[in-house]
């Protein structure tokens, strides 16, 4: 896989000083032992507190160092991409913040975080350094195991140890409240792909319609792999693993990380799902969803719940200066608020009428739309966003669901009633620009009841504003010669010039229209426009009830 780097020998430095260098000045500081030795810290820490102190190895990002300032670490120790530091570099962490009142150590449960930050504690405390350790096992992958996973749970321990820190509590408490905040966090991950580590040949173990449940934050196996499935059942099994594991009847913070390369879009519909599954019940806050604690470019997500009491709940919910920590949201229900209504909406633009030959050509014409979806996606991926068949369907899809609603008896008042529907359903250009064919054609026909001279008036209108013209590359290629034979009555006629005109849009290699027009003529060679032929289909289908 292709990645953003200079030198893998350098990465790491690189990007803790860009942290550095993009975090308000005087905030964030590192030692002068950059590079062998990486520790952030707070620039204005002044030992007067218990000092909090993580790590591990990079890759995570934004944790740890994203994760230090007021109210949450006082410094993190970074190794290299998923290796632990060593030793002497949480040591000088150590003597490096800590002062009268102590240091905790934060530790993921994992072999080379606990060997290194447990001797670094030990010579610490033969220094006479009072070093507490906390070690974080939340993963719950794997049922029995001796030594669980320190996964992104482990972010609830930094933000509770932080806030009791923060509040000049003593060593022993605020050990004492991360110990029992780290009993109390069950984590799960799931991922569609493996990480590939910037500088190393990448081999995904996955096949096309696999992703792995259970899986930890170093790009290891996961614990099982199951098969590619709808977002609610994913969330579904993983409700059932997390659920046993929650206290019935008490309140949970879920924090919803993103490993790393899932869209804003899908952890958006990822939170939905979870608040709407059975783990909804046990949930009162919410972190996230947002990339926390990250396994590099991983396209996956974990979740994991804390038990709350009020000690806990104000614990997460206070502010702190580090923004790689998402504020706490309390659970609610969506605000919804009522839109300004027209005449037409509150009194309906139309009565509902019938007309057995007008709601066949409509439900056949959407079926053939909602039909093609996955192959006008496919056309516009290789010369737009890949969306022409979503939007296309979703309007043929709101028509069906409205077709009752529809004055099938006037064909005036059903070609507004579509332009309506299309502007409000589909999305994008496409959805204006049907919108005001129909829309100009609806006026056009109500003046004169001729359907051909009608949807030529409706073009002409949608040309008008929209730009585009026949030899544009655009739906236009198909619709206006497709229009222009049925003035003479062909509807068959009609749809063989859609059917040229569609294949036409393969030989131009210069779009002026649309966000064809960005692409270069080499992707555009050979490839039909999806919105033309998606006309053309139409027409098509039209001829075979004629």
């Amino acid at each position: 896989m292709k990645h953003f780097f200079n030198r893998r020998e350098t990465i790491v430095t690189e990007a803790l000083d860009g942290l550095l260098l993009t975090t308000s000045s005087g905030r964030l500081a590192r030692l002068d032992s950059f590079p062998d030795i990486k520790v952030i810290l707070r620039a204005d820490w002044d030992k007067s507190g218990v000092a909090i102190i993580s790590g591990g190895g990079a890759g995570h990002e934004p944790s740890h160092a994203g994760f230090v300032g007021k109210g949450m670490l006082t410094a993190a120790v970074s190794g290299e991409i998923f290796a632990s530091p060593s030793v002497d570099a949480v040591l000088t962490a150590i003597r490096a913040v800590t002062g009268p009142k102590g240091a905790l150590l934060i530790v993921k449960n994992y072999t080379g975080d606990r060997l290194n930050f447990g001797l670094a504690a030990e010579k610490a405390r033969a220094e006479g350094f009072d070093v507490e350790m906390v070690i974080v096992a939340d993963d719950i992958a794997i049922p029995g195991i001796n030594q669980p996973r320190g996964v992104a749970g482990t972010l609830f321990v930094h933000k509770i140890a932080g806030y009791h820190a923060e509040r000049g509590e003593d060593l022993k408490t605020v050990a004492a409240h991360a110990a029992a905040a780290a009993g109390d966090i069950v984590s799960l991950g799931m991922s569609l792909s493996t990480c590939s580590v910037p500088g190393q040949a990448h081999e995904d173990r996955l096949g096309a319609d696999e992703g792995e449940l259970g899986l930890g934050i170093h790009g290891e196996p996961g614990a099982e792999r199951i098969a590619l499935q709808p977002v609610a059942d994913i969330v579904g099994t993983m409700a059932a693993r997390l659920s046993p594991a929650l206290r019935e009847g008490a309140h949970h913070a879920l924090l919803i990380n993103n490993l790393g390369a899932v869209p804003p879009l899908e952890m958006t519909v990822i939170a939905k799902t979870v608040l709407a599954s059975p783990l909804g019940r046990h949930i009162r806050l919410i972190v996230g969803p947002a990339p926390m604690m990250t396994a590099l470019n991983m396209n996956g997500f974990s979740l994991s719940l804390i038990r709350l009491d009020a000690t806990r709940e104000a614990a997460v919910t206070a502010a702190v200066e580090p923004h790689a920590w998402k504020p706490a949201v309390e659970r609610h229900e969506i605000k919804v608020i009522v839109a300004p209504r027209t005449a037409s909406h509150l009194n309906g633009a139309a009565t509902p009428g019938e007309n057995s030959r007008n709601r066949r050509l409509i439900t056949a014409l959407c079926e053939h739309l909602i039909e093609q979806e996955n192959e006008l996606n496919r056309l516009d991926g290789r010369v737009g966003d890949g969306d022409t068949g979503s939007t296309v369907a979703a309007g043929a899809r709101s028509v069906l669901a409205r077709l009752d609603t529809l004055p099938l008896d006037k064909p005036a008042a059903t070609l507004a009633s579509l332009g309506d529907i299309l502007g409000t359903s589909m999305g994008g250009s496409s959805g204006v620009l049907l919108s005001i064919f129909f829309t100009a054609a609806a006026k056009a026909m109500a003046d004169k009841a001729d359907i051909s001279a009608a949807l030529l008036a409706g073009l002409d209108r949608m040309t008008f504003y929209g730009g585009a013209g026949v030899g544009d590359r655009t739906m236009v290629d198909a619709l206006s010669p497709a229009l222009q034979a049925l003035a003479s009555g062909d509807i068959a006629a009609a749809a063989r010039a859609a059917a040229s005109g569609a294949e036409s849009t393969k030989t131009m290699t210069k779009a002026r229209a649309g966000r064809a027009s960005y692409v270069g003529e080499r992707d555009l060679a050979g490839v039909a426009d999806p919105g033309a032929v998606a006309v053309a289909g139409a027409f098509g289908v039209a001829a075979s009830l004629a």
